[in-house]
């Protein structure tokens, strides 16, 4: 019987190093959009129970919650583009 071919492997050869690794994605304005969207909604539901409604804004009524939330929520959206 007929002996088989033996396949030969090719040797490993690692993939070159790299040398300069990019820090920076272009996306600095993220980050700093990101806290200050997280702050004003934060800041604007503390202002509004802490002044018994009066503030930030008085004819919004309990509607002052829900965007201090919508601020909240925006920074989350704005978080997705975070790299």
């Amino acid at each position: 019987m007929p002996k088989s071919r033996i396949r030969k492997k090719a040797d490993f050869t690692p993939p070159p190093e790299k040398t300069s690794i990019k820090l920076g994605s272009g996306r600095s304005w993220v980050a700093p959009l990101m806290l200050a969207l997280f702050l004003i909604g934060l800041a604007w539901i503390v202002i509004f129970y802490v002044t018994t409604g009066s503030l930030p804004v008085e004819a919004l009524g309990n509607w002052n919650i829900v965007i201090g939330f919508g601020f909240i929520a925006g920074g989350f959206v704005v978080s997705t583009q975070w790299k």
